[in-house]
């Protein structure tokens, strides 16, 4: 009992440093949308773009002056990489490099780094489709390393695992859904990467994150997985509730609205073609806690939108579903009420973010554009990260594929894509395969140099530090893999 308090009073406390600790924000800072810039180009309020070894899918971190990355290099993944940066100016600050423990060919068709990391004041804590599991302080020391495909066998899905971690203030959990093999969800202690408690999950083929959200008044790491929405105490792994008969929710990651509801995504796709079924199943779920006996009902359903890679959005009292052709749909997000139906330019892979009056929709290929949050579909902005007549074609993508049906996929996917975002108060972090983009107003780009503090950090043997110039807004040709958890 007294655990699941601490638990409570964990999640609902407000940061007290600028941080985006984890996919899709986690506990985040307060953000204020004001900060961040409306416009940008790719020579205008974008001070650095700095290069990632190797090639990742995973969001950015940030905790305090500091940003972190994965990513994975060589012919079979041999390299898990983890790159922390100074958000003042891009300056790569340290790069740790370790051994895959199940090397696997890395292909344009397979994950690549596309768990996100988890980062507090303890360390970063970084999960890769390998099964590795790796904590490393923010020195880049590592803290500790296991690997849960040794321990309990190697993930089986066919395009890898995809779905992020979540931590509580003294574990990550991580969830496994792959099916040939056994599922789980289970919780490492930060401190030395023992296992405090695992619980088995029915195989499943699912490529999902969790999030740890407060539903009825509780912490709870909520699943949204082929098949059913389920809830676990983060505290014990205990089942709370589960909610069944969901088909298609394989992709997008379940959100809270300010009311309360669990926002639910799903899609068709090779994995799930089900189309009745996918009508039914993009709802807000409505979860109860009455004398300790829990329950669910959808609250409000659309059979009208399906979300493509980006999960459903919940931001000021509306909710948004994005689909693969680019519609919005908008909706009360306490109601289902629909308010309008627009279509953005290009339709994004990473969730949007809404900040203040602003819902920033991040189009797969570097287009950005800006809505007005509201009534009406208003479109403030249309930025672009970088210059797509600049951009050549990374024809050794299309190469390496044998399968002419691959080699004609992998050529849509041999330009740079955005893969994550991350935020804090003045900063804009976007992340492709191979490049981190910082966006920042003119205004604020003087004032960072100024305020944030310079975190003096001790080289150690256990990493490498690879001395990185910045670059210029022109980004490197590089290819990305449709399922790449960017829901």
């Amino acid at each position: 009992m007294l655990k699941s308090l601490v638990l409570i009073l964990a999640v609902a406390a407000q940061p007290a440093v600028d941080q985006w600790p984890g996919f899709l924000g986690g506990a985040a800072s307060k953000l204020d949308g004001a900060s961040l810039p409306l416009k940008w180009s790719p020579v205008d309020n974008q001070p650095w773009a700095s290069v990632i070894p190797g090639f990742g899918q995973s969001s950015p971190v940030i905790f305090k002056t500091q940003a972190y990355v994965t990513s994975v290099d060589g012919p079979k993944k041999d390299d898990l990489i983890v790159t922390a940066y100074k958000i003042t100016d891009g300056k790569q600050v340290w790069s740790a490099k370790f051994p895959t423990s199940d090397p696997v060919v890395n292909g344009t068709f397979v994950s690549r780094a596309a768990p996100t990391p988890v980062v507090d004041e303890q360390g970063v804590f970084c999960f890769f489709e390998s099964g590795d599991l790796v904590a490393l302080s923010h020195a880049g020391e590592k803290i500790w390393q296991t690997s849960l495909s040794k321990t309990y066998g190697r993930f089986t899905n066919d395009y890898g695992l995809a779905a992020s971690p979540v931590q509580t203030s003294d574990s990550v959990i991580v969830l496994v859904d792959h099916p040939k093999g056994p599922s789980y969800i289970l919780a490492l202690s930060k401190r030395d990467g023992q296992v405090q408690w695992k619980t088995e999950r029915s195989s499943r083929g699912s490529w999902s994150s969790p999030r740890l959200l407060t539903v009825a008044g509780a912490p709870t790491v909520v699943c949204s997985s082929a098949g059913s929405v389920d809830g676990y105490d983060p505290a014990t792994g205990a089942r709370r509730w589960s909610h069944e008969g969901v088909g298609g929710n394989r992709i997008c990651s379940p959100t809270i609205t300010d009311s309360g509801l669990i926002l639910i995504g799903s899609q068709t796709s090779r994995e799930f073609a089900d189309a009745d079924s996918v009508k039914k199943s993009n709802f807000a779920l409505q979860v109860g806690n009455e004398s300790s006996a829990w329950s669910t009902r959808v609250a409000w359903r659309t059979e009208d939108f399906s979300p493509g890679m980006a999960s459903p959005v919940s931001h000021g009292g509306f909710a948004y579903w994005i689909n693969r052709q680019g519609a919005v749909g908008c909706f009360r997000e306490d109601t289902g009420e629909p308010v309008y139906t627009g279509r953005v330019a290009q339709a994004p892979w990473a969730t949007p973010l809404g900040a203040g009056d602003r819902l920033y929709v991040f189009g797969k290929d570097g287009l950005t554009t800006v809505l007005a949050t509201g009534n009406e579909f208003r479109v403030l902005a249309e930025n672009r990260l970088w210059d797509p007549d600049s951009i050549q074609p990374d024809q050794t993508i299309v190469d390496r594929e044998t399968d002419p049906r691959r080699k004609a996929a992998a050529a849509m996917h041999a330009r740079p894509e955005v893969m994550g975002v991350a935020a804090i108060n003045g900063t804009l972090l976007v992340r492709t395969g191979s490049k981190l983009h910082c966006l920042r107003q003119r205004t604020n780009q003087c004032q960072a140099l100024i305020t944030l503090p310079t975190t003096i950090l001790t080289q150690s043997t256990s990493f490498t530090a690879e001395p990185q110039a910045t670059a210029g807004p022109a980004n490197r040709s590089v290819p990305s893999r449709p399922i790449s958890a960017r829901h």
